[in-house]
């Protein structure tokens, strides 16, 4: 049994903890300006718990899509599913227990809430398999990911204001912007076994289109700072932020894959800079 369960860790990538942290700061963005600083505890707990059963749940349903291309790809093939430590059978009823974890927690929250949970779980569902027929995963990871933005608006506040999908469309060209990076590491691999991706599709022009989308998404963020009439502490960590995106093209100035998955991991230290910005300044204004 002990074996079982480590397994299934593995499967759920709680050893590799950067996703979940992706997926908790836009989150923890939307929390704080739909509160104003002064989140309600319930509300708190049920999205940070929710963030790391849906980001668990995504891993399962991600590696059984993906288990006859990962035996392939050097960074994968390890995976308990594309290894044989896990079954198809086994992914897809840790996927299914996780989802109803996740909406369980969902169902102490507001009718609003509750129905756009429907939405995240569909997002969560699919993604896997966009890589198959389109070029751009990246784009619909940011949609899944960021779908925790008007939810917490909602669970908070009983509305969707504009700053909420102004959060949106910054969480999806921050994802496409990183998960690019991401993609970058694997496009060899991907080449060869017919995996599409924005890395693919970009081709030799992979870092200046990184870099306009980093630039329209601090752009997104600063319109956001604006609509919540946040002040001084938030476009410091957005400012924070842009030097963090630098870094990140100086990185992968020369697409090494290491180096480009060493930009992709330093994207959870710009999520952090928003967000302190965030809390910084509503503390400041209290």
């Amino acid at each position: 049994m002990k074996e079982r369960l480590l397994q299934y860790a593995y499967l759920m990538r709680l050893h590799r903890p950067v996703g979940f942290y992706l997926l908790l700061w836009p989150t923890l963005w939307a929390i704080w300006i739909a509160s104003e600083g002064r989140p309600d505890p319930l509300v708190l707990f049920v999205f940070v718990a929710g963030v790391l059963l849906m980001r668990s749940a995504g891993c399962v349903i991600n590696d059984y899509a993906d288990r006859h291309f990962d035996p392939h790809v050097e960074r994968t093939r390890d995976r308990p599913v594309a290894a044989g430590r896990v079954t198809p059978q086994e992914a897809l009823v840790l996927f299914a227990v996780l989802c109803l974890l996740a909406f369980g927690l969902v169902l102490l929250m507001n009718r609003l809430t509750i129905y756009l949970s429907v939405v995240a779980v569909l997002l969560a569902a699919s993604y896997p398999f966009m890589k198959r027929y389109t070029y751009l995963p990246q784009v619909y990871l940011g949609a899944a990911f960021g779908w925790a933005i008007p939810m917490a608006f909602a669970a908070q506040t009983g509305a969707v204001p504009k700053v909420a999908w102004l959060l949106f469309v910054a969480n999806v060209l921050w994802a496409t912007a990183y998960d690019t990076m991401y993609g970058m590491v694997d496009r060899k691999d991907d080449l060869k076994i017919g995996v599409k991706s924005t890395a693919i599709l970009f081709g030799d022009a992979d870092r200046a289109i990184i870099a306009v989308i980093q630039l329209f998404l601090l752009g997104a963020l600063l319109l956001a700072g604006h609509a919540a009439g946040l002040g001084g502490y938030y476009y410091f960590g957005v400012l924070l932020a842009g030097g963090f995106a630098l870094y990140q093209q100086y990185l992968i100035r020369e697409r090494n894959p290491g180096l480009c998955f060493k930009a992709f991991l330093n994207n959870n230290w710009f999520g952090a800079a928003v967000f302190s910005g965030i809390a910084l300044d509503y503390l400041a204004s209290a």
